[in-house]
């Protein structure tokens, strides 16, 4: 990745953390303070249970120590805005979804740089990325989304047009840096080994699964359960690629950009199915509470 790409990164990012940022007041934070419960599973899930399946697959499959030390990466990042547009299209909790992201960003400054030490420690210097460059990444990022909750409160319908804006940004940067990457990777993309693919397209869908059951024996009812699902499964893939493409150069940075690229264009493919299926699973339980309703009593 170039500097004009990096640099290109780094500005849509900041735009994408502003919308982020533009869809929470200050109030929300005092609701979820309230009920902590959901977001407390969400971020379990994310930072507990992500970062171990991200490292389970990379030692299970045998990936190579770049390729581990990346998988570990996008398995605790947070979320990012793709899920809270696929939370909304699956009839999901739109706020639990909002809340979790803005909540599991804001504990990244710390979490990340933690949890990459704990699982990456031992495997090599070179392959070690600084945790000064997550912290300062991370705090950087966060200037844009609290100008976003201040736009909001400013401003109620400047900020929701800034958070439609941010949600659908998010799906192009994936998109726009999968189309410039995969042209000039594409014999990279042949010579890597199906396990490579194995792990990037298990992390989603194991977050998928082990988010929502996790839930689910939590005591969340099921539309909290598939939000939690799709907040768990889905990462933040160009800020990983951004922590990765600022921390390495050369052929080291082309090898560790192999993971989170992969991830993120599959992810959109996976989520979009299990969107679907969450999707209709809500459709039919809206319907039967609606003829529940209707229907004369016994």
């Amino acid at each position: 990745m170039n500097t004009w790409e990096e640099s290109l990164l780094s500005l849509l990012m900041i735009f994408i953390m502003f919308g982020m940022g533009a869809s929470l007041t200050f109030r929300d934070f005092g609701t979820a303070l309230r009920h902590p419960h959901a977001v407390g599973i969400g971020f379990a899930s994310q930072y507990l249970f992500m970062p171990f399946i991200a490292y389970m697959l990379a030692i299970g499959l045998g990936l190579n120590t770049p390729q581990t030390v990346s998988l570990v990466l996008m398995g605790c990042v947070p979320g990012g805005t793709t899920s809270n547009i696929l939370t909304y299209f699956a009839r999901g909790h739109l706020g639990l979804s909002i809340m979790m992201t803005i909540c599991s960003t804001l504990a990244a400054v710390i979490m990340v740089p933690l949890i990459l030490v704990f699982y990456t420690s031992g495997m090599g210097d070179e392959f070690v990325i600084p945790s000064r460059e997550i912290v300062v990444i991370l705090g950087v990022l966060l200037v844009p989304s609290l100008l976003g909750m201040a736009t909001r409160k400013l401003n109620a319908n400047t900020g929701a047009t800034f958070e439609l804006l941010g949600s659908l940004l998010g799906i192009f940067v994936i998109l726009f840096l999968i189309g410039m990457w995969i042209p000039r990777n594409t014999e990279t993309l042949g010579n890597t080994p199906w396990t490579v693919y194995a792990a990037v397209v298990g992390l989603g869908l194991c977050g998928f699964v082990i988010g929502y059951w996790f839930a689910r024996a939590t005591g969340l009812e099921p539309v909290k359960a598939r939000t939690v699902s799709l907040e768990t499964g889905i990462q933040n893939g160009p800020l990983a690629i951004l922590i990765v493409a600022v921390s390495f150069t050369g052929d080291l940075q082309r090898e560790m950009l192999l993971v989170p690229m992969l991830y993120s264009g599959f992810i959109v493919l996976t989520s979009t199915l299990v969107m679907f299926f969450y999707r209709a699973r809500s459709l039919r339980e809206e319907l039967a509470r609606d003829q529940a309703k209707v229907e004369p009593a016994k």
